[in-house]
């Protein structure tokens, strides 16, 4: 071959060579940006999502309210002077509510339009004048101007969520109840304003009284049960496998078994906890006991799982060196394979809480999914928690459930933030240590 043709050959392959090279470079760019686009996309779905939430849960937080002068009658509240608690608890405060209205419209006499006219102030009115009566019984013989929630067809017609124009008997507030609405805007009675109901309110049939503070107080008694149940026994049971289980059928058999818990849908074990906790050992239904007993079977298998998984990447020379110096097995695990496993056991723990937080299946099955309006008190009393919440005011008619729904995921989600962030200083602290 001469030596022209050599060069030749030399000049092709290194051509062939910048070729392929820049074909793999471009690959990788490519790469590259389908990677980049991709999280561009979640973003952006996320961003979405959350804009979403936002926008349509904001104006629970918002109530609108109604100003009208009261006369707080003696003679109906507290005939005899008495000025007794019992008494005033009981009187007919609706009836004042009523009677200020009627003399703003005098014009509404058909008992009809008298029940619409009552209609445009929420039920719980009169227990908001109930409060107030109780707070200062100074206010009884007085007129004053008092500013009372709002019906929630009256705060959907306000927020423009609810049309004025349209066949009227189809729309949930008629001509002359949107025209009475109209009046009071126009002598400034009508305003908007935050509202802490939502926040400090239990459950209630009426949208504009619907509160989550009992969703969030079951929701937190749920959390700590489970988390007293799962962290301790799921650490002890990782730590047993792994340190000191001998290595044969039975754990092997044992390691399946939980391998395959976590995998189980949930809903088996909402009808585990209902067959077992509820109808043999007779525990308290729709109670934070039975619910976070319930949510321990499905978070346990999480928690041995990465629990076993933190304890195995401890390098052996840690615990070469602890038994060198005349530490004890137990002496071992707990003083230098534990702390050094900790994060990792404190990551699984943070996954698999985060999942409990979610479930609602296996809580429909012991009945968290009850009409609950009372704060619970304890892990025995009835409460209901806010993805269960969530869920019965989806499948509300009402549109201002709807306000309520996506306010709740919010709370939802400030939740789990602060449950994660918790964890997560938790775990920086044993990182600091070691």
């Amino acid at each position: 071959m001469t030596e022209a043709a050599i060069e030749a050959m030399q000049f092709r392959q290194a051509e062939t060579s910048a070729v392929r090279v820049r074909r793999r470079y471009a690959a990788e760019r490519r790469f590259r940006f389908y990677g980049v686009l991709a999280i561009s996309v979640a973003v952006l779905m996320l961003a979405l999502l959350l804009a979403t939430i936002v926008s349509k849960g904001y104006g629970a937080f918002v109530q609108t309210e109604i100003t009208i002068d009261i006369n707080f009658d003696s003679a109906v509240i507290d005939p005899a002077g008495t000025l007794d608690p019992a008494v005033l608890a009981t009187a007919d405060y609706a009836k004042l509510i009523k009677e200020a209205l009627y003399a703003q419209f005098p014009e509404a006499t058909s008992r009809g339009d008298k029940r619409a006219l009552y209609d445009l102030v929420s039920t719980g009115a009169s227990y908001e004048l109930q409060k107030m009566v109780l707070t200062d019984p100074s206010l009884i013989g007085k007129t004053q101007p008092v500013t009372l929630t709002a019906s929630d067809d009256v705060d959907m017609l306000n927020k423009g969520y609810m049309s004025r124009s349209g066949v009227e008997a189809e729309r949930r507030l008629n001509d002359k109840q949107v025209g009475w609405i109209d009046g009071l805007a126009a002598k400034g009675l009508v305003s908007t304003a935050l509202g802490t109901a939502f926040l400090t309110h239990g459950d209630s049939r009426e949208p504009e009284q619907a509160g989550v503070w009992g969703a969030v107080v079951g929701t937190v008694f749920t959390m700590l049960v489970t988390l007293l149940m799962t962290l301790p026994l799921g650490v002890a049971t990782a730590v047993y496998l792994e340190e000191f289980a001998p290595k044969n059928r039975w754990t092997d058999l044992i390691e399946i078994n939980i391998n395959n818990l976590a995998a189980v849908p949930s809903i088996v074990f909402g009808l585990l906890g209902l067959a077992v906790f509820l109808n043999f050992f007779g525990l308290p239904r729709s109670a934070p006991l039975v619910g976070g007993m319930v949510l321990a079977l499905i978070v346990l298998p999480t928690i041995i799982i990465a629990g076993r998984a933190a304890i195995k990447a401890v390098p052996p020379s840690i615990r070469e060196a602890a038994l060198g110096v005349g530490a004890s097995r137990l002496q071992v695990v707990t003083h230098h394979v534990l702390p050094l496993a900790m994060p990792g056991i404190l990551t699984g723990t943070i996954i698999g809480m985060a999942h409990a937080l979610g479930e609602t299946a296996p809580l429909l099955m012991i009945g968290m999914v009850a009409f609950i309006v009372d704060i619970p008190g304890g892990i025995t009393d009835a409460a209901t928690v806010l993805p269960v919440q969530i869920y019965i005011w989806a499948d509300s008619p009402e549109r201002a459930f709807v306000e309520r729904t996506s306010a709740a995921i919010m709370v939802l989600l400030a939740v789990l933030l602060v449950m994660n962030g918790l964890a997560i200083l938790l775990r920086r602290q044993f990182e600091r240590r070691w």
